[in-house]
């Protein structure tokens, strides 16, 4: 099959690099390169990165608009299919009229419909996270369904569902190409939908309240933002202890070498790494024994 690709970060990688092996990729369609890290360097996108690796002789568009001329450009290419998968931006239905257009989408649809699916779906402690193969049309990954792949809740954290999902959309995508002939779509069910906003970096702020959600945003905001106090630490591994008891707000009630117990209105929670603002993540011990910081102390 000509398979136009259109994705940007490691999530679509990761499917990109099981069709290079089965199927003829003509493009690759992705963001621009950014500049990331202390250095403010450009760096590619993570599918482009694949392909001047893999197969350096497949054309990529960065297009700053899905103007006229890159709709032309793509109509030449003749592709059978469109397969999108993280690629950042809402296509026109023009890009969609060019050949079958399909969107891998990190959750089980239509559940979570938006730009930040699988870290609404750790907040909202789903018992099931997964990926869904859907007929793109206008609208917000309204489109019918073409098959889905779950995955059990055993606590994943953003970063490692990331990897996992990307898997299961790889093996999704292959079996959806081989099975495309037979598949009967599924309407969704509107009534159903829920949406998810892109992910900004004061979501990830938080207080010592409510134990148990602390710990549901520290595994969905993993990675990136990573939550913080109003202070800017960042609490970089935190694990619930318990979800009863009523202390002071950021209360320090232990403190040993793997890490500190700290209370919250409801419950308390475990911290083992912490990172100071422009400072290298350190052990939580560390960073109270140079804080000199003692049980009843407030950690802020």
């Amino acid at each position: 099959m000509r398979i136009i690709f259109m994705g940007t970060p490691d999530y679509a990688a990761v499917i990109l690099d099981s069709l290079l092996e089965q199927h003829i990729i003509c493009a690759l369609v992705c963001q621009k390169d950014k500049k990331a890290g202390r250095d403010m360097c450009l760096k590619a996108p993570a599918t482009k990165e694949l392909l001047m690796l893999k197969a350096p002789k497949i054309p990529i568009f960065q297009p700053e608009s899905l103007d006229e001329a890159f709709v032309a450009d793509l109509q030449a290419l003749k592709p059978d299919i469109i397969i999108v998968a993280a690629f950042g931006k809402i296509l026109p239905k023009k890009v969609l009229q060019i050949a079958p257009c399909v969107n891998l989408h990190a959750s089980i649809l239509p559940k979570f419909r938006g730009a930040s699916p699988i870290q609404q779906s750790i907040l909202n402690k789903e018992s099931y996270f997964g990926v869904s193969v859907m007929q793109m049309e206008e609208g917000l990954d309204c489109g019918d369904i073409l098959g889905f792949k779950v995955v059990k809740n055993t606590g994943q954290n953003a970063l490692e569902l990331f990897n996992v999902l990307a898997k299961l959309a790889a093996e999704l995508t292959l079996e959806y190409l081989r099975r495309i002939d037979f598949i009967v779509p599924l309407a969704q069910n509107n009534a159903d939908a829920s949406y998810c906003k892109k992910i900004k970096k004061e979501f990830a702020l938080v207080e010592f309240d409510d134990a148990r959600m602390l710990e549901n945003k520290a595994l969905a905001y993993s990675g990136w933002p990573e939550i913080f106090l109003r202070s800017g630490l960042k609490l970089k591994v935190l694990k619930l202890d318990s979800a009863n008891g009523e202390y002071k707000q950021g209360e320090i009630l232990e403190i040993t070498k793997d890490g500190i117990k700290v209370g919250c209105s409801k419950g308390s929670v475990w911290i083992e790494v912490l990172q100071a603002p422009s400072k290298k993540a350190v052990g939580a011990y560390e960073y109270v024994q140079g804080k000199r910081l003692k049980v009843g102390n407030i950690l802020e």
